[in-house]
């Protein structure tokens, strides 16, 4: 196990949440999983703790209740090599009740933050020529996906 693992707090969808992160994601498997006892009333069976793998790092799960939610405070940032890794996981992240947000911001179904950013928004950032910069950062300012075309072509007019 990590030294450091995300904790997700559900209501009483870990399971099928942990699910749906394993669907998406091509490196991802459950790593380990405790059920309530069939005695605890309105639990029983039910996921009490998982730890699943995405793409190497693992995550935690809990099922305790309604008292805390997701916000955009904590957000899981997935750099991506290609556009078409950008759209997969763009589509799959909102479907059923996903929400589109700036910048390359999305919450799934369950209220998470993802951040689906391609890896040459941060090679053309770096880029030493301001005018340039300039340009990608306004490019990036009018989009929800992040598009690697718009910003090359933003890139290219400085």
């Amino acid at each position: 196990m990590q030294k450091i693992t995300p904790f997700l707090w559900f209501d009483d969808n870990a399971e099928e949440a942990m699910n749906f992160y394993i669907s998406i994601f091509k490196n991802a498997s459950i790593v380990d999983l405790t059920r309530y006892p069939d005695e605890v009333p309105g639990l029983g069976g039910k996921v009490m703790s998982a730890t699943f793998q995405l793409e190497g790092q693992d995550f935690m799960v809990l099922n305790a209740g309604p008292q805390f939610t997701f916000n955009e405070a904590v957000s899981f940032f997935v750099s991506c090599k290609t556009q078409e890794e950008v759209d997969h996981l763009w589509t799959k992240l909102t479907a059923d009740g996903g929400e589109e947000s700036n910048c390359g911001w999305l919450k799934d179904k369950f209220g998470l933050s993802w951040q689906i950013i391609p890896t040459l928004l941060g090679e053309l950032m770096g880029d030493p020529n301001p005018v340039k910069v300039q340009n990608v950062v306004q490019a990036m300012l009018q989009m929800k996906k992040i598009d690697s075309v718009r910003l090359q072509q933003a890139y290219e007019q400085g």
